[in-house]
């Protein structure tokens, strides 16, 4: 069995925007004197690098005969043909061809993804859309599962 473990965490740009929001903060509370600007400074940074953290921190597992995404823990057995996505096909799936009933652990600044159908009867679930930065890998680790 090939093991899978992907965290999708936000790009290197986005913590510096965190930054750039702390130091707004900091000149938002310049005013009112230096020490409400470093605290301004230090709060205003903190939430919003938790922000990011939290929204960064998605991780993509195949785990114990599932595919954990996110908070969703399928069990492969429910899982039918797992389709790669490159760039341009993912983002077709994530807009146009997107089905509202979806399963979708979507990171717009991962341009490549994995579409998996669901084959089990009871849930109304067509497709599972995973962005992924190895979707062949995530493929290979559910085939193995299955077999």
């Amino acid at each position: 069995m090939q093991p899978y473990d992907e965290r999708l965490t936000a790009p290197r740009s986005w913590w510096f925007i965190a930054f750039l929001i702390g130091l707004a903060t900091a000149l938002i509370m310049l005013p009112f004197g230096t020490l409400p600007m470093l605290g301004g400074l230090i709060g205003g940074g903190a939430l919003a690098c938790v922000a990011v953290s939290s929204y960064g921190s998605a991780r993509v597992r195949v785990v114990a005969g599932s595919l954990v995404a996110g908070e969703a823990r399928i069990p492969v057995s429910a899982l039918g043909a797992a389709e790669v996505l490159d760039a341009a096909e993912a983002a077709a799936w994530r807009s146009y061809k997107a089905d509202p009933r979806a399963f979708m652990l979507l990171r717009s600044y991962i341009p490549t993804a994995l579409r998996v159908e669901v084959t089990d009867p009871q849930d109304p679930t067509p497709y599972v859309y995973v962005s992924t930065r190895d979707p062949e890998g995530l493929a290979a680790a559910l085939t193995a599962v299955r077999a």
